[in-house]
């Protein structure tokens, strides 16, 4: 009951905060801040807080292509026929779909609120208790990425198509993986030592995020004893499949190159991964797309090559080009329309993107060494944007007096969650299969607990045992804990709907309008439910 009435007076503190009897004197940017009102100070953060969601969202259309090239690289292999001691020549990607999923995608979308908590750890180091940022942030976003990001997957598709797991197996060892998370983390703050996270218990918390990359690896290629029996349907060679295109040329020609580069669709059509094609054909340095690695290995007949002069393709003139684009205003499509108004709303929203874009156009060219570099550079950017966003959330709690659990439960959930949102949407509508779409939700909800919480609480835990000789405190366990178990339940509701989805449609996703649209509602209902009975109880108000 105590507890309850502490809450209740921080929530009746917080309501003078915001109608100006207090004052907040921590700010962002300077000091003069702290001379307007609390109410007008909390609506320019909130402000703030939505424009870096805008950013995240700008620069995880650049992430996902930077990981689609990383996903697509492949190495040649030479193989001896024994029958006629003719070479083969394969090609065989380097990364498994399983792990690229679980790691590259899962772990890249989550990467604005593993940053978030583990800046949020950093801050805290040299305290007993932990911060309250990271771990409401992560259970938050878990239940957004299941039922938000459910309910617009589902309604992706085309009417009436449908797109099914391909791999049943390996998504239900993810699934296993993502619900044992948080009952072992309800275990570690209720059961073995309430209230207290204690050096071990953060190291295996971590650890066991490398028991799910075994196991989900080892059923993905079906080991004995360690997989289940499950048949795998059919899924598309290439992780977002390409149009498929005849070979022009003869096959001899073909061979003289090493491996496909996709070009985007919408960017320059001559553009080509200046570190993997090369060309031999004595007429000047040219670069030209071959047949794709399992295109090779599986069917020789099926070739796709362009060729690209090198003059065009220079890293400096791909670097140029992304500035004059995020200075673009108006596209082609956008100035064929006869609606002014419209014109105008697509021309400032533009305008709004354009700081954002010119800052992610110093990410370099996805197309240089397979994507790694565009690919570590807008993860650098993410982490950026989530040290900004910690900040913001400070003020707002600071000036608002609201709970900083309940506003990682839902500001800071969704908003750096949007990627995980972004990514789903992309692979529900490129892919022929399901698996990348839901693989995302369930893996990130796997490196939210083992990675996104248990790195800041193994650096906290790890700092207070080698110089307090103390476990790590969590605040407000109670309410954390309350939420697991309101987010466990709901996830069964969900997880319920998509078996039976699989059952009836013969798919997870799209299906008759109507049905996809019903069940997206629903999704977004029970994240209502979590979102609502959470932010009561961390309030005490339940």
């Amino acid at each position: 009951m105590a507890f309850s009435h502490k809450q209740i007076a921080e929530s009746i503190h917080g309501v003078f905060n915001i109608l100006g009897f207090e004052e907040c004197e921590s700010y962002l940017l300077f000091y003069g801040e702290t001379a307007l009102g609390n109410g007008f100070r909390a609506f320019l953060y909130f402000l703030g807080l939505a424009y870096c969601f805008i950013g995240l969202s700008a620069i995880t259309s650049r992430f996902f292509r930077s990981m689609e090239n990383v996903v697509k690289h492949t190495r040649r292999v030479v193989k001896i026929d024994p029958s006629t001691n003719a070479e083969i020549v394969k090609y065989e990607k380097v990364w498994n779909y399983t792990i690229a999923d679980i790691t590259l995608l899962a772990f890249g979308t989550s990467f604005p609120q593993i940053s978030l908590a583990t800046i949020d750890a950093i801050r805290n180091i040299g305290s007993l208790d932990a911060g309250g940022l990271g771990p409401g942030t992560l259970v938050g976003s878990a239940a957004f990425d299941l039922f938000p990001i459910h309910a617009v997957c589902v309604v992706v598709p085309k009417a009436g198509e449908l797109k099914k797991i391909s791999d049943i197996g390996v998504w239900l060892v993810e699934l296993f993986w993502s619900f044992w998370a948080y009952i072992w983390l309800y275990i570690i703050l209720e059961v073995w030592t309430p209230n207290v996270i204690t050096l071990w218990e953060a190291l295996l918390t971590v650890l066991q995020f490398g028991l799910l990359l075994t196991h989900a690896y080892a059923q993905d290629k079906r080991w004995p004893y360690l997989s289940l029996p499950l048949t795998r349907t059919e899924r598309p060679e290439d992780w977002v499949p390409v149009e498929s295109t005849s070979c022009k040329y003869e096959s001899k020609v073909c061979n003289e190159y090493s491996e496909l580069h996709q070009v985007s669709e919408d960017e320059i059509n001559d553009i080509v991964d200046i570190f993997s094609i090369h060309s031999r054909n004595g007429k000047g340095t040219v670069y030209e797309e071959v047949p794709s690695t399992d295109d090779v290995a599986e069917s020789s007949n099926r070739y796709k090559q362009n060729k690209i002069n090198l003059e065009n393709s220079h890293v400096l003139k791909l670097w140029k080009q992304q500035f004059a684009d995020a200075l673009m205003l108006e596209s082609t499509e956008s100035r064929k329309l006869n609606n002014g108004y419209l014109r105008l709303a697509r021309i400032s929203w533009q305008l709004l993107l354009v700081p954002w874009r010119l800052l992610f156009a110093f990410v370099p060219p996805y197309q240089i060494a397979h994507g790694w570099i565009a690919f570590i550079c807008s993860l650098l950017f993410i982490s950026g944007i989530a040290y900004v966003v910690t900040q913001l959330t400070d003020l707002i709690s600071c000036v608002t007096g609201i709970n900083s659990y309940v506003i990682a439960f839902t500001a800071l959930a969704a908003g750096t969650s949007w990627p995980d949102l972004v990514a789903s949407k992309i692979a529900a509508e490129r892919q022929t299969t399901a698996d990348s779409a839901i693989a995302n939700i369930t893996c990130s909800n796997s490196v939210n607990i083992y990675v996104g919480i248990g790195i800041p609480w193994l650096i906290d835990t790890a700092y207070n045992f080698v110089v307090y000789r103390e476990p790590l405190q969590i605040q407000n366990a109670e309410g954390l804990s309350f939420s697991l178990l309101v987010f466990f339940a709901t996830s069964v509701g969900c997880i319920a709907v998509l078996v039976y989805r699989r059952v009836t449609l013969g798919a997870e996703l799209g299906g008759p309008r109507l049905w996809a649209w019903v069940t997206s509602v629903y999704f977004m209902l029970l994240w209502i439910i979590f979102v609502v009975l959470s932010s009561l109880k961390v309030s005490g108000i339940i």
